[in-house]
């Protein structure tokens, strides 16, 4: 299995902005999208939102919607996922995953395949 690796991140101050890249090599049989998940030290894994492979459809969480996007470079095979207005408790090891999902009235489902290694935002109040 190769894994998806991811790029980007760091330190930031808020109300800045970060674009994470994730490319994908390889697909479980049952996937069909690319989800981002992020783990804080206080909480678990949270799904912030992600991107169906073949038509481009995208969803965000409630709590990331309007700062936070989805967006995918089919040729590169990149997703990516562009972080604006950043807060300090957006700070978080942020995560790409393929996986299989469900967008049924505006709301998602990703049961995850393969995870990212993981990339570390920080912003800094």
């Amino acid at each position: 299995v190769v894994e998806p690796v991811q790029s980007g991140g760091g330190s930031v101050p808020a109300g800045g902005l970060v674009t994470l890249s994730c490319v994908v090599s390889e697909y479980a049989a049952s996937d069909n999208c690319v989800a981002w998940f992020r783990q804080s030290s206080t909480s678990a894994h949270e799904g912030i939102g992600g991107i169906l492979i073949e038509s481009g459809k995208t969803y965000t969480a409630d709590s990331v919607q309007g700062r936070f996007s989805v967006s995918q470079d089919i040729a590169k095979k990149t997703v990516y996922l562009h972080m604006n207005a950043l807060k300090p408790e957006d700070t978080a090891m942020y995560y790409c995953v393929t996986a299989g999902c469900t967008i049924r009235d505006g709301q998602a489902h990703a049961t995850p395949s393969y995870w990212g290694q993981g990339t570390q935002v920080t912003v800094a109040s």
